[in-house]
């Protein structure tokens, strides 16, 4: 039995304005917390060396020298780049009987990093862990 003939029954609807407001608010709180990195403006500066000449370690250090055309040098005998492993032979051959010297890296300015990479992980396999850099005086030039 129907009582109220006359009377049309409304549809429920979604009120859309507080909800567009609340998907507001979230969307301007992410865009405020969310942190941007920018790798395209990466900028750096490379440390110059202006302090005084440190002290020696005892015994003979091995200078190796790498210009920028990726020739390499032991002592001033120039030395070809085999591989990492050739070259750690190489490093234990001009230390002779010392156990850890000092390996003086001279990488000329527009070397490659590679090519001092291929120095410090040849020291590391034949067991040498002091490794040391040279570098020019800002005076110097």
């Amino acid at each position: 039995m129907n009582f109220r003939r006359g009377i049309t029954r409304e549809e429920p609807e979604i009120n859309l304005i507080p909800m567009i407001d609340v998907l507001l608010v979230i969307l301007i709180f992410l865009m405020v917390t969310t942190s941007y990195s920018n790798f395209a403006q990466l900028q750096i500066n490379l440390p110059q060396a202006a302090g005084d000449e440190g002290v020696s370690p005892p015994g003979k250090p091995i200078n190796v020298a790498v210009d920028a055309s990726e020739h390499y040098a032991v002592n001033s005998v120039r030395t070809p780049f085999n591989g990492v492993a050739d070259f750690s032979a190489a490093l234990r051959k001009a230390a002779g009987s010392q156990n850890d010297p000092t390996i003086i890296i001279n990488a000329d300015g527009k070397a490659t990093h590679q090519s001092v990479i291929n120095i410090m992980e040849a020291a590391r396999i034949a067991g040498f862990g002091r490794i040391t850099f040279t570098t020019q005086n800002q005076n110097n030039k």
